[in-house]
């Protein structure tokens, strides 16, 4: 069975705009909900869908994170050649640390670092989380059990040097939060399982911007996008866009 793949989205809005990242084994239906609701609210939204998500595993573990932060680069430039001037940035997870690495190499308006991770202490979670899409998606091809495992230890083994690639992505990252001098909002799920939430108080700790604010949503995992106070963050962005001092 064919799996159908997702698309990236530009909702068009105002002349604010909003660049949305997602996470590691996601795509754009991540960020899809906020973008909608910001689309309301008059913001110009748009996710791009970093190379090898949003297809089969495989094409994944091929794909670099260097291609990713290219693929970011690409949608800063969509929303630029489409006449945006100013652009915010919100990720989330992976997402989330493209966008503090955008927010010390660009001009953005603000960066908005979503459920982000700082520390590369949590392979084995990163690993578990890949594993659960790995085999989703070979159910989703109606796969017999014994078919999957053998592909998803196969995929294991090969997803090694990628996820070495990541940590030093985070770690690079990490190193370079200090750089940030646009307005910065942490968000933070408290429930977060996948990523060590320190990571936030990092963030917020180290980012050099005048503009800052960090909060904790107590009821919501790592997915927070998807999550039971998902209607609230939305408003916490939303607030956090308008007080933005935008021309």
């Amino acid at each position: 069975m064919k799996v159908k793949q997702p698309e990236p989205f530009t909702f068009e809005g105002g002349k604010r705009a909003v660049l949305l990242l997602h996470g590691f084994t996601g795509h754009s239906a991540d960020v899809r909900m906020l973008g909608r609701y910001l689309q309301k609210q008059g913001y110009t939204c748009h996710a791009p869908i970093y190379r090898g998500h949003g297809k089969p595993p495989e094409e994944l573990v091929q794909a670099t994170p260097e291609q990713w932060w290219e693929d970011v680069q690409e949608g800063l430039q969509h929303l630029r050649s489409i006449g945006h001037k100013e652009i915010a940035v919100a990720g989330l997870s992976l997402g989330g640390v493209l966008s503090l690495k955008l927010a010390y190499s660009e001009p953005i308006k603000a960066a908005i670092p979503m459920c982000a991770p700082m520390f590369f202490d949590n392979e084995t979670q990163l690993t578990k989380g890949f594993k659960a899409f790995a085999k989703e998606y070979k159910q989703l091809e109606k796969k017999d059990e014994a078919t999957i495992e053998t592909e998803v230890n196969q995929l294991l083994e090969e997803s090694k040097p990628l996820f070495q690639r990541l940590g030093g992505l985070i770690t690079d990252v990490k190193e370079h939060v200090d750089h940030i001098y646009a307005p910065t909002f942490v968000v933070q799920a408290r429930k977060d399982q996948m990523i060590n939430t320190d990571s936030a108080t990092y963030i917020y700790d180290n980012v050099e911007a005048d503009q800052k604010d960090i909060k904790w949503y107590e009821e919501s995992g790592h997915l927070i996008t998807f999550d039971k106070q998902k209607d609230q963050l939305h408003e916490d962005i939303y607030n956090f866009l308008e007080s933005l001092d935008w021309s």
